[in-house]
């Protein structure tokens, strides 16, 4: 157990509430703080468990008993408060890593820069229709804390970002997924990419003989970065392009697996929901952790033709006068954006921009020449995708809302087109976040 009585949490949003609830229910003494002011749901349930709380910044006085400090992963390790936590050697750790002390379910760990949510929710899916209790948690659905501290089901599937990586210790995941690496919030690294590798590697930290890791063969950073590793864990290669030495791979468009020895055909890729190279791979490595389960193959192929993916995740919206609309609002990054216009299967309209990361467009180039016939940019600053792509798609339009995208948007596409948001930024310019965004959207979609 969690030998710590004089908790501090800082943030409170879904995580840091979810761990002051979980702290309050084993007998803590917790304190939260946000340096932002907190909203009116998370206030009520604060209040609701009689938890104490301070928002629009951080008292000093709240470290002089804390024995620990739990930190939400929207919070920078190089912010004021959290060095003088530091300096005053207080063990800072995540609201995974607390949960996990009080949690007795088998857990099931997803990583990677991009596929995380779909691949959790798919896995989640997968368990259900076997029968089993599991939810979604972390990054998608319910906190991980409030799962452990209210209902906890018997699987907790749980999404990880890097920063929750960073800092969990004693943590070990029974079955760990690692679907890709590529560079995002490096400004969090020290612009190092060596050090978001090894962030994303400590999914697989205290895994011992019995546990599983499920990784993307195809993917030279991981590759290259488990050569350097002596993992105990069992582990599966899964692969889209190639057959040897993997667990899971294609044969004449069909995904096979093979666990134990035991070779099954599970179904052919053109039966899976969600269509796209990326999208085969998820469903794979899904497969993979319900073999590992014993689930039945027909329970996995049904599930694997009847998921629903998550909200602003190629999400198709509507199809108005034979133009199919998709929100994709939740691709923040380049990389995400690849997969998005990797899987489109008409002549497209893009609509692209926000606020620009220091993104390098250039991977999206052949995937524009080839699919996009028309590019609308949803931002205040465009030039950016003006310079890259003024040569491949002519003309490129500007919109300052969602309403004015779609209206552009719909006026040069033509039957048998799609209308793809996938802005590969993030929203703060015009909007809240990427759910207002893709909120925005398709609202103007649907008042076409």
């Amino acid at each position: 157990m969690f030998s710590a009585e004089n908790i501090v949490v800082l943030g409170a949003g879904k995580s840091g509430v979810g761990a002051a609830v979980l702290a309050q229910k084993k007998g803590k003494n917790v304190f939260v703080s946000d340096a932002s002011s907190i909203t009116l749901e998370y206030k009520s349930i604060l209040n609701n468990y009689d938890i104490k709380w301070e928002e629009n910044g951080h008292s000093d006085y709240i470290l002089d008993k804390a024995e620990s400090v739990i930190i939400s992963p929207g919070i920078p390790p190089s912010s004021p408060f959290v060095q003088k936590i530091s300096s005053l050697g207080i063990p800072i750790i995540s609201e995974i890593e607390f949960a996990y002390h009080y949690c007795n379910s088998k857990k099931i760990c997803v990583t990677g820069s991009n596929g995380k949510t779909t691949t959790t929710l798919l896995i989640t899916h997968l368990l259900n229709n076997a029968g089993l209790s599991a939810k979604a948690v972390g990054n998608v659905g319910e906190s991980y804390a409030m799962s452990v501290a209210i209902d906890p089901p018997d699987y907790q599937v749980i999404e990880l970002s890097s920063f929750q990586l960073d800092f969990m210790f004693s943590f070990k995941a029974d079955i760990a997924l690692l679907l890709n690496i590529t560079p995002d919030h490096l400004d969090r690294y020290e612009n190092s990419f060596d050090l978001y590798v090894n962030s994303k590697f400590r999914i697989t930290q205290n895994m011992t003989v019995n546990d599983h890791f499920i990784y993307n063969y195809d993917d030279p950073v991981i590759k290259e970065a488990l050569a350097k590793r002596n993992l105990e864990c069992q582990t599966h290669p899964v692969s889209i392009f190639q057959k040897d030495g993997v667990d899971s791979w294609l044969e004449k468009e069909s995904i096979i697996i093979k666990i134990n020895n035991q070779k099954q055909t599970i179904m052919s890729i053109h039966q899976l929901a969600q269509q796209g190279k990326h999208n085969v791979f998820n469903s794979m490595a899904a497969g993979i952790a319900a073999k590992v389960l014993d689930i039945r193959k027909e329970i996995i192929r049904d599930s694997l033709s009847d998921f629903q993916n998550v909200e602003h995740r190629l999400e198709k919206v509507a199809k108005i006068h034979g133009i199919d609309f998709i929100n994709d609002s939740k691709a923040t990054n380049v990389n995400a954006t690849w997969y998005a216009l990797e899987s489109m299967q008409k002549p497209t309209i893009w609509i692209v921009g926000g606020v620009d990361k220091g993104n390098d467009y250039s991977s999206l180039k052949g995937l524009v020449k080839q699919k996009v016939l028309g590019i609308i940019c949803l931002g205040k600053e465009n030039n950016k995708i003006q310079e890259e792509f003024g040569e491949i798609v002519s003309p490129i339009y500007e919109a300052q809302s969602a309403s004015q995208a779609v209206q552009i948007s719909y006026r040069i596409a033509k039957k048998g087109y799609a209308v793809l948001l996938s802005p590969a930024c993030a929203s703060f310019d015009l909007f809240k976040n990427y759910e207002d965004r893709g909120h925005q959207f398709k609202k103007a979609v649907r008042s076409l």
